[in-house]
């Protein structure tokens, strides 16, 4: 698997499952670095989410008016009700696929439950049964570079 920001000669190329290699510009600082990297999970999240939002969206019944990818400190994913907005974080992009679909769909189902009640539970537990042991206790991120 492999990404190359076109014109730039920068590139993230995975090898094996096991390693990730980025190339970047010779003296390429650690923020450069983060942006190229960055740039190369918001590709593979989205190429991700767009099947998961719609298979969701289908099964619940429900419909959103957008949905994006961010950065956030202290969530996975989150959802305006009102806006129909879904934004998932761009940590997921780390994590398994499980883990995506099943924050995707905790949030498409705030679109049927506000609060997590009684009801929001049931439905998670009808649509996705061991849902409870995805993401709990995962950390957002953890980042170490070297120069």
């Amino acid at each position: 698997m492999e990404a190359t920001d076109a014109g730039s000669k920068q590139s993230v190329i995975v090898r094996n499952k096991a390693t990730i290699e980025l190339h970047v510009h010779p003296g390429a600082d650690v923020g450069a670095r983060h942006r190229v990297l960055a740039k190369w999970y918001r590709v593979q999240l989205r190429e991700l989410l767009g099947p998961l939002m719609e298979k969701w969206q289908k099964r619940l019944g429900v419909e959103v008016s957008s949905f994006g990818i961010k950065r956030m400190k202290t969530k996975w994913g989150t959802c305006n009700t009102e806006a129909r907005r879904v934004w998932i974080n761009l940590e997921l992009a780390k994590k398994s696929s499980d883990c995506l679909e099943y924050v995707v769909l905790h949030e498409l189902v705030h679109l049927l439950v506000r609060h997590h009640d009684d009801a929001f539970i049931a439905l998670m537990d009808k649509h996705m049964p061991r849902w409870r042991s995805e993401l709990n206790g995962s950390p957002l991120a953890h980042e170490i570079w070297r120069e």
